[in-house]
């Protein structure tokens, strides 16, 4: 059996939960879905190919570089204003906690995110177990970023953090270290979500080491100038900015350089659909809806997606000669 995939609108509610289709995971591996390259788009850092029918049309947009220290700016070098605090920590994908977006910020309430530790190794020259004391001793900055969830809606963040570089200079990753493996704290006596068998707890995720140096790669240690609010990753999470929100990975306690590519929670659950690269493309829809438009939290209408999430000025030299298409 072979499913036809097609392009849809994604429902003004946003889509909630995956609890129903990843029920359907063993069917899914048994029909044998056709190869990626059988239903995306054909894309690359210069794109012309034209989007899904009914989207907006997508942008590439020339910006002015992410300054460091964003405190008290009410927009990004784009110009979008800040999302508030509150769409910011009420609305949020922590299916540790719960599937439900708007359940996430009163089921975290009572989590307690200190004390903490980070343990920091594999192909490094030196590793390290760091207490969040340690972690926020690295230079703190302010940087305002988009958020582009895989759902197609987005937000304008202000975080703090430093920059994952300063901390993996440190450590001093091995010449043969490729890659970097991040792992979220497994406790579902903390994390009620993480009961559930559906999925392949603890969550993981994972980087190129290159992209984890670049600037752009912060740790956020917190938001609005103060400490990370529990639904949004307390202590500390991982923001990649120009990648889908499921990479920015939360609630961190392991860091682990590897010369092999890593296994990641959403890409083992369904590789067709979530790649391990997983950068903003609206060139490349998902199997089930297109991804060349989005909608911010907080505006009705919807808005073109920029490659990259609009990042490509600084970053798209990362995946030069890479077919986008094979390496979504």
């Amino acid at each position: 059996m072979e499913q036809k995939l097609k392009h849809v609108a994604v429902p003004s509610s946003e889509i909630t939960s995956h609890s129903a289709y990843l029920s359907r995971r063993g069917f899914l591996k048994a029909a044998g879905i056709a190869s990626a390259a059988a239903f995306l788009a054909a894309c690359g850092v210069n794109v012309t190919s034209t989007p899904g029918a009914g989207s907006a049309t997508p942008t590439v947009t020339q910006s002015p570089p992410v300054p460091d220290n964003a405190q008290g700016l009410a927009a990004d070098e784009l110009g979008s204003p800040l999302n508030t605090l509150a769409e910011i920590t009420n609305y949020n994908n922590y299916y540790e906690f719960s599937t439900d977006k708007q359940a996430v910020n009163p089921l975290s309430r009572d989590f307690k995110a200190s004390p903490w530790s980070v343990d920091v190794g594999g192909m490094v020259q030196n590793p390290k177990t760091y207490g969040l004391e340690d972690l926020l001793k690295f230079e703190q900055k302010e940087r305002i970023y988009r958020l582009r969830c895989v759902e197609a809606w987005s937000m304008v963040i202000p975080w703090t953090g430093f920059q994952l570089s300063d901390l993996l200079n440190e450590v001093q990753p091995m010449t043969s270290a490729k890659y970097v493996h991040f792992v979220t704290l497994m406790d579902p006596s903390r994390m009620p979500g993480e009961k559930d068998p559906l999925y392949p707890w603890p969550y993981s995720e994972g980087l190129r080491l290159d992209e984890a140096m670049q600037r752009l790669t912060i740790i956020a240690t917190g938001l609005y100038g103060e400490p990370l609010p529990n639904p949004d990753g307390a202590p500390l999470r991982l923001v990649v900015p120009w990648k889908y929100g499921f990479k920015s990975i939360k609630a961190i306690v392991k860091i682990e350089l590897t010369d092999q590519r890593p296994q990641t929670m959403w890409n083992t659950i369904s590789p067709m659909e979530y790649g391990f690269y997983s950068n903003v493309n609206p060139y490349v829809p998902h199997p089930r809806w297109s991804q060349a438009s989005e909608r911010r939290i907080g505006e009705l209408s919807r808005r073109p997606t920029l490659l990259f999430n609009g990042y490509a000025d600084e970053v798209a030299s990362l995946y030069a000669g890479m077919d986008l298409r094979d390496n979504y």
